[in-house]
């Protein structure tokens, strides 16, 4: 051994140096190794890499766990105080989209170029902008903690920015579009079109109709409460894939109070008659699959003659029908759930072109 230096004559005939690189998960210290057929060849090899490390625990922290390792013990940690719907979430999105690319780097050397690298793998997979943001997100909440917990300095994607893409507007049903879609909706068997309905009346999420149970309606006063929601998660472990979850609505804003239209009104008091569960829709005494709700959905549309609809359309056309007949942005955010008022405006405010259309209409007329 050459003294202060940590380097080795070995049995075989070479050298070995070795460089401290941080401390693993129990607090020991984690060691890297070059190999050279001569002292010299070594030294050449281990000095830059000293001051490399050496470097990097100074302005990076120490803690050389691997990603995925802190990944999944924060994961362990935070179970509890989230909900089994986004801690699946979370779970899945890391074990799919992160751990196999950047799992095995340590946490001190993470850098901003690794996460620009990672960004640029979801795309080549194709991911939405929305997507890789929720990522994002969760990867830098689970860094934010190791620097809480001081295995790190600073979060190294803290500055990282997604490059900006072209919104594609969602659009709304047109009046014709709603109007065949409503007509369609009553007349199908077992209340079927219901859910539908209910959709453009009240701008539920799929999730939330299928969590409604009769306690949630007051007839009285003509209000609906939204406090839950039925949804099917993504599991990582074990034999399945899925499973559904009833939980409380998902964030405090979409706890919240809907009023109810006179037909809807009719129709849900005329259904209570018959009901034979707590469940407004339900099926075997469970609230009914959101994704049943769906296929019902789309074989409905297909009758309408609308292609490339989908179910979350019918809450922007709630949201948008609302805005056209000048209700206060305010109020629709609240029916709608939103955090926030500028959120109901940046997603449904670019929808009214039918307004815009008689707009035009209206001042052509008052020029001729």
């Amino acid at each position: 051994m050459r003294r202060g230096e940590n380097i080795y004559h070995r049995k075989d005939g070479r050298w070995e140096g070795r460089y401290k690189k941080g401390r693993d998960s129990d607090g020991r210290a984690k060691y890297g190794y070059v190999y050279g057929k001569t002292l010299n060849e070594v030294r050449m090899k281990l000095y830059p890499l000293k001051v490399q490390y050496q470097t990097i625990q100074e302005i990076q922290g120490s803690s050389c766990i691997p990603f995925e390792e802190w990944g999944q013990l924060w994961l362990r940690e935070l179970q509890g105080r989230i909900k089994p719907a986004t801690y699946s979430n979370y779970q899945y999105k890391l074990a799919r989209y992160v751990f196999p690319y950047i799992g095995e780097v340590l946490l001190n050397e993470l850098t901003p170029e690794i996460g620009e690298k990672l960004i640029f793998q979801w795309s080549r997979e194709g991911l939405k902008r929305s997507t890789k943001q929720a990522i994002l997100r969760i990867i830098c909440q689970c860094l934010k903690q190791a620097v809480e917990e001081q295995h790190l300095n600073d979060n190294p994607f803290r500055s990282i920015k997604l490059p900006r893409e072209k919104k594609k507007k969602i659009r709304s049903l047109t009046k014709n579009e709603r109007r065949e879609l409503e007509k369609r909706a009553l007349h199908e068997k077992n209340n079927r079109g219901i859910p539908t309905y209910l959709a453009l009346y009240t701008g539920l999420r799929i999730g939330e109709i299928a969590a409604l149970c009769w306690s949630d309606i007051d007839f009285d006063r003509n209000l609906l409460h939204v406090n839950h929601t039925y949804q099917r998660i993504l599991l990582t472990k074990g034999q399945k894939k899925t499973q559904l979850v009833f939980a409380s609505a998902k964030t405090e804003a979409s706890t919240r109070v809907v009023p109810l239209s006179k037909n809807l009104k009719r129709i849900l008091l005329q259904m209570e008659k018959n009901a034979t569960s707590q469940f407004v829709f339900s099926y075997k005494n469970r609230p009914i699959e959101p994704r049943l709700l769906t296929y019902h959905f789309h074989k409905l549309r297909k009758k309408c003659g609308l292609e490339d609809i989908h179910f979350h359309q019918l809450r922007h056309t709630f949201a948008t029908r609302c805005l056209e007949v000048q209700g206060d942005v305010q109020s629709i955010s609240a029916m709608l759930g939103h955090t926030s008022t500028q959120l109901t405006l940046d997603t449904y405010a670019d929808s009214m072109i039918e307004q815009r259309i008689e707009i035009i209409y209206q001042m052509e007329k008052a020029a001729s």
